[in-house]
């Protein structure tokens, strides 16, 4: 492998994380999934991909994926968070799921898969 590659990879490894809070919406029923990640890039691209070819992205929303298609789902960011440099990846999670906590708060839980 070239310096080159070497040094693209060593970037991508480097680079900080972007994580945060989404939720998937059914525009149909109003139910929602709401999830705190490490990796919100990653999340909005399995969901694209998922709608794309009719592969459901959860199996909490499988039914209601099945009964409305995946055109029926909409993909929201609530909020993103960037890792700190000092911050471990642990450390990144943590703040993660106490944000998704903070989040889960102001949706009604009647409504969540």
């Amino acid at each position: 492998m070239d310096s080159h590659k070497k040094d693209l990879i060593n970037a991508y490894k480097q680079r900080p994380l972007s994580g945060g809070v989404y939720v998937i919406r059914n525009t149909e029923s109003g139910r929602y999934l709401l999830q705190a990640v490490t990796n919100l890039e990653g999340s909005r691209n399995q969901f694209q991909f998922s709608q794309m070819t009719g592969s459901c992205v959860s199996m909490k929303l499988q039914k209601d994926w099945n009964r409305f298609g995946g055109k029926a789902f909409v993909f929201e960011v609530i909020e993103e968070l960037t890792q700190k440099e000092d911050q471990t990846p642990e450390e990144f999670k943590a703040d993660l799921e106490a944000l998704g906590e903070l989040w889960a708060e102001k949706f009604d839980p009647a409504l969540s898969y």
